[in-house]
């Protein structure tokens, strides 16, 4: 008989390592300044059939500003997302095609040079928020802060001159600024602060529709209706729907409850018809959408709306080439809410559907990254950027294409607008610095540093809107959203394995 053998000791498992993949974001930057600078050579050689003699220094300021934004990633958030700088890159450089393209039928008002200015402030900033921003929860923390600063914004444009019949400018001399574009973040914040703290008091509790208490919707709300109100004041009514979408999107996504969906539907077609029907700027741009060639019979002309239709009438399948539209029609909005129609009619259907897909690819990364996260804070901030890009592209590409009623707003990151460039930029960093948490090797931390704006790490458990322990739906003490009643383990509608099994 043989003596049994001595059961041989297992080898230890590798150390999982998550991959980086700063290689492929370095290549697609690449390639995403190479496809910028052939569009500059092509509007050249379409205008004048020669090769633009800064091309050279174009494409290397737009490499050079890449590479110093690669740098930051591969440096302070090795783990991020590897499409989220490159596809930027692509659109900040496209969009200043089109605006040098435009430029050469205004000479004397260049735009060009000051937007390639603005966008290498965006850059800057991009690069400080990744690197000096270590924890994406930090904002968590200046929630008030925040809010209060957004609304200041909000308000200091009706102290000066209306531009274009809206208060939404601060103008310096030659320079201006657009404040709200900035709120846009710091509401997007404060709600993910707000929401992650008080969601299972905003939950509906039992079988019933029962809303919350009011004490706990009631802030929320407050801070909503009033940047609403200033915005209405200030006849900036796109981004006043801007603001709205946003409202229920994160209210949405942080109780899980399709009823404020519903309830968001219903308010926006109120408030729509109530200013369309009141407001005469508004009621205006809502005849135009209804009859968009109501002027060409009265013999006045087409008016910007049907410009632009006929802008991408004129495109086709492929666009006439750059450089050889006709799009300044459109008039002095031509390079700012109008400037989609110049891709229509230059780049053609193909060319428009592929920079709608790349806006679709940002925004379903930024939903990713959200679904990624397990802190509540970040998943609702992450989702919540992503949000503000979706409704931003969805409400101007459908004003200038005549499916919904006109509202000016800048096109992310194509269309002429410092302001709004600038926090294009700071917007795709927090979602860089949030997916190289939700990336990492540890998955990104769990909780809150201090549990959102109101309640501290030491303050004892959530408790509930009546005061005591927070309850599920079926009464559980353990503070779960959407217990089962069969005592099953509570659903959370941010739980990124639980939604995706959904």
């Amino acid at each position: 008989m043989t003596a049994p053998r001595a059961p041989r000791a297992e080898a230890p498992l590798p150390e999982l390592r998550a991959p980086r993949r700063r290689g492929v974001e370095l290549s697609l930057l690449l390639c995403a300044v190479l496809i910028a600078l052939y569009g500059y050579v092509a509007v050249g050689l379409g205008r004048n059939h020669t090769v633009p003699p800064d091309a050279l220094g174009y494409g290397a300021g737009l490499g050079a500003l890449a590479l110093l934004a690669h740098i930051a990633v591969r440096l302070r958030a090795p783990y991020a997302d590897p499409l989220l700088l490159p596809i930027a890159v692509l659109l900040n450089g496209l969009g200043l095609v089109l605006i040098y393209r435009l430029d050469l039928e205004t000479p004397d008002n260049r735009a060009a040079p000051t937007q390639l200015v603005w966008s290498t402030l965006g850059v800057a900033l991009f690069i400080a928020v990744v690197a000096f921003l270590r924890d994406h929860r930090v904002p968590a923390r200046y929630a008030y802060l925040s809010v209060a600063t957004a609304l200041f914004l909000l308000v200091v444009p009706i102290a000066f001159p209306a531009v274009n019949g809206a208060k939404i400018w601060i103008r310096f001399g030659g320079l201006s600024f657009q404040p709200g574009e900035f709120a846009k973040i710091l509401l997007a914040v404060f709600f993910a602060a707000y929401l992650a703290a008080n969601r299972n008091a905003l939950t509906y509790t039992g079988r019933r529709f029962q809303l919350p208490r009011g004490r706990v919707l009631g802030p929320l709300v407050a801070i909503w209706l009033l940047s609403v109100l200033v915005l209405v004041l200030e006849r900036d009514l796109g981004t006043s729907l801007l603001f709205f979408g946003l409202f229920v999107v994160m209210l949405y996504v942080a109780t899980g409850r399709t009823g404020w969906i519903a309830a968001g539907l219903l308010l926006a077609a109120a408030g729509a018809f109530v200013v369309g029907s009141l407001e005469p700027h508004v009621h205006s741009r809502v005849e135009d959408w209804l009859d968009p060639f109501a002027s060409i019979r009265a013999g006045q002309g087409p008016g910007q709306l049907a410009q632009s239709l006929f802008a991408f009438a004129a495109g086709g399948m492929l666009g006439t080439g750059l450089g050889l539209g006709k799009s300044i029609l459109i008039g002095f909005a031509a390079k700012s809410d109008f400037i989609l129609a110049t891709a229509g009619e230059e780049l053609g259907l193909v060319g428009l559907t592929a920079l709608f897909l790349l806006y679709a690819l940002l925004v379903a990364r930024g939903f990713r990254i959200g679904l990624a996260l397990r802190d509540p804070f970040g998943r609702l901030l992450a989702i919540g950027l992503a949000s503000i890009l979706g409704l931003q592209v969805f409400v101007i590409a459908g004003g200038v294409m005549g499916l919904i009623p006109l509202t000016g707003m800048a096109m992310p990151f194509l269309a002429q607008g410092g302001s709004s460039v600038v926090t294009n930029w700071i917007m795709v960093a927090l979602l860089i610095r949030m997916s190289d948490s939700a990336r990492g090797p540890d998955g990104g931390p769990a909780r809150e540093p201090d549990e959102g704006p109101d309640r501290g790490p030491d303050r004892g458990p959530a408790r509930g809107p009546d005061g005591g322990p927070a309850r599920g739906a079926d009464g559980g003490p353990d503070g779960g959203l959407d217990g089962g009643p069969d005592g099953g383990p509570d659903r959370d509608p941010l739980d990124p394995v639980q939604v995706t099994a959904r």
